[in-house]
């Protein structure tokens, strides 16, 4: 089974689970494993690895529309080097305190390769599920697409300082805290653009689902793509399907776009509607696909990933 098979089958017997969170009383609360043959490329210092990895699920509270509060981390390694631990404490509890949140510990274990897995948790009385689109909402996003396809071709390219500073991404848990009055579905994009676009669409409206219609000239590409990208293809691949950017995407009411636009500390871009069915951008299909977390080799669909060489 790849990780969506795994998910649908394991939802049967767990009807709450589905959304970024889960919801335990006016709490939210989520979890996230990283590996280092499938997270964090060569180059990727222990500052940003315990940065990104304990962001990833501060980023999961964001979607909720939830404060964060707490976030711990286990880590597992091979050997432990003292800097090497010290530094990866440090980007948790940086990333932590850039959200109002508190990095309170965790747990530490031998390992056959790097690994880190961590839990966020955060408040919300109201939380932001994903299965509240309806036709005739807008689509949403925040920030811009593109930025970890850029950093795994910095790495590739040996400008490891470059790929470290487009890993260490700011949790949008501010932006989702200031979204949550307008939102009506909401998730985060770890996935990929076009893979959330299609977990939101078939989780929002009745069994069958919602569509979007989507401009792609509105989606917004981060500066970094074309610094490593040359090509138009290389570029819309980057943004739409290579995933790991962890911004917000997010349906508005139609009339309620520029009033969730000047709450939002982030940018917040409209790229299209929503629509009784399918997804499509400039009127074609867009394919469902997108970062694969249970590939085993950090692979999208089609085997490829650009930026990142096969280990």
């Amino acid at each position: 089974m790849d990780e969506r098979e795994a998910l649908a089958r394991l939802s049967a017997s767990l009807p709450a689970a589905g959304d970024d969170c889960a919801v335990v009383g006016d709490r939210v609360l989520t979890t996230d494993m990283l590996h280092e043959t499938t997270d964090f490329p060569a180059g990727v210092d222990r500052y940003t690895a315990g940065w990104r990895a304990v962001a990833a699920s501060l980023s999961d509270v964001a979607a909720m529309g939830a404060a964060a509060e707490a976030a711990v981390a286990a880590y597992g390694a091979p050997r432990f080097d003292p800097d090497e631990v010290d530094e990866f404490v440090r980007g948790a509890r940086e990333v932590c305190e850039r959200v109002d949140a508190e990095y309170v510990g965790g747990d530490l274990d031998r390992h056959d390769e790097f690994t880190v897995a961590t839990t966020a948790l955060g408040r919300t009385d109201d939380p932001v599920l994903r299965s509240g689109a309806r036709p005739g909402d807008a689509v949403c996003v925040t920030g811009t697409f593109g930025r970890s396809a850029a950093a795994l071709r910095a790495f590739a390219d040996g400008d490891a300082d470059r790929g470290n500073a487009l890993f260490r991404f700011t949790p949008r848990v501010a932006a989702g805290v200031a979204l949550r009055p307008y939102a009506t579905a909401m998730m985060d994009s770890s996935d990929g653009l076009a893979r959330s676009l299609h977990q939101l669409a078939g989780a929002s409206g009745d069994d069958g689902g919602v569509g979007f219609d989507i401009a792609g000239a509105s989606v917004p590409v981060d500066d970094a793509v074309a610094e490593r990208f040359d090509d138009p293809d290389g570029r819309r691949e980057a943004a739409l399907f290579f995933g790991e950017d962890f911004e917000l995407v997010f349906t508005v009411p139609s009339d309620a776009v520029e009033d969730a636009r000047a709450a939002s500390p982030t940018s917040v871009t409209a790229i299209g509607s929503v629509t009784e069915s399918g997804v499509r951008i400039d009127g074609d299909p867009l394919p469902d696909r997108g970062y694969d977390h249970g590939s085993g080799d950090g692979e999208d669909d089609d085997g490829t990933r650009d930026g990142k060489s096969d280990d």
